[in-house]
């Protein structure tokens, strides 16, 4: 005992003549260390959720993950029938911020920042999962595109991004994140996507020049391009069934991707982890974007 006591008065010493840690402050920065690696990503981070519909939303799928990783989260909906829906959600995630937003309407947006900024001290993230075509011109020929749902088509589901960026950048004064939804057919045509692809491709646009505009200000800025997913919204694209069995099929991960998978693609984006990335498109699809033609292999297989 005695050879031990003076072996631990000697680590002292040496600590104090060195500048070297001792075991006990060793110990304790290797404690910090540990506990640093154990808090949640989005730990104190504080964000807005726009466009949950229901629990197989991919908003709700991107809720999800921030707050398991410790984000405190505050929602929009557009009417009540999908306020009645949100706000059980929202409940059990401990959110109470829940707001009526319909993003076509100037003061309803000016309205959701202004009780975001009475609420909290700043924030920190914004999820924006909001689009809208006409039903009907979502099926058949992109020519037949009609002057007033094409307008409709891009100020919800392109310009309402810019609008909803002017608000929040003011209150991310120490930085923060903006996320956006598109998909694929924004790059390439696919069924029935119509107006739509013509509205994301804005959309992707309108990621790369935000995230120019505030990048100085520490405000990342992109997008998640998710594959064919069993969303409300998704339903609402003809053939749908058939986009979703064909993106199974052919992507090279042979599946099509999970909520959860999306989820946390969103958390990274929005989290530290990405704090060297913006103006992104980020896909996740099973792989299906790099496919330029399926082989006849897959295709074979895919008709047994």
């Amino acid at each position: 005992m005695r050879r031990e006591a003076e072996a631990r008065r000697q680590a002292g010493a040496n600590e104090a003549e060195t500048g070297a840690p001792g075991p006990d402050q060793a110990a304790k920065k290797e404690e910090g260390a540990r506990a640093r690696r154990q808090s949640p990503l989005m730990a104190g981070k504080r964000g807005l959720v726009m466009g949950v519909a229901n629990e197989r939303s991919i908003a709700w799928g991107l809720a999800s993950a921030l707050h398991k990783h410790g984000a405190e989260l505050a929602f929009t909906y557009q009417g009540e029938i999908f306020g009645s829906r949100v706000r059980p959600l929202a409940e059990s995630l401990g959110s109470s911020l829940v707001m009526p937003c319909d993003v076509a309407r100037e003061d309803e947006i000016e309205a959701v920042f202004a009780a975001l900024d009475e609420a909290w001290d700043g924030l920190d993230f914004v999820v924006h999962a909001l689009a809208f075509s006409d039903k009907e011109e979502l099926k058949g020929r992109y020519l037949d595109t009609s002057r007033a749902n094409f307008a409709r088509t891009l100020e919800i589901s392109c310009y309402s991004f810019t609008a909803v960026a002017q608000r929040a950048a003011p209150m991310m004064a120490d930085g923060g994140g903006l996320l956006t939804l598109t998909y694929l057919g924004a790059e390439r045509v696919t069924p029935n996507y119509n107006v739509m692809g013509v509205a994301k491709a804005a959309l992707e646009a309108s990621v790369r020049y935000l995230a120019v505009d505030l990048g100085d200000r520490g405000i990342r800025v992109n997008a998640i391009s998710a594959g064919p997913m069993r969303t409300l919204a998704g339903a609402a694209i003809a053939d749908a069934r058939f986009v979703y069995r064909w993106s199974r099929d052919h992507a090279p991960l042979a599946r099509n991707v999970l909520l959860e998978e999306v989820g946390n693609a969103g958390l990274y984006l929005l989290s530290d982890l990405a704090r060297g990335v913006t103006g992104e498109i980020h896909h996740v699809d099973a792989g299906y974007h790099t496919v330029g033609m399926p082989s006849p292999r897959r295709l074979s297989r895919a008709e047994e």
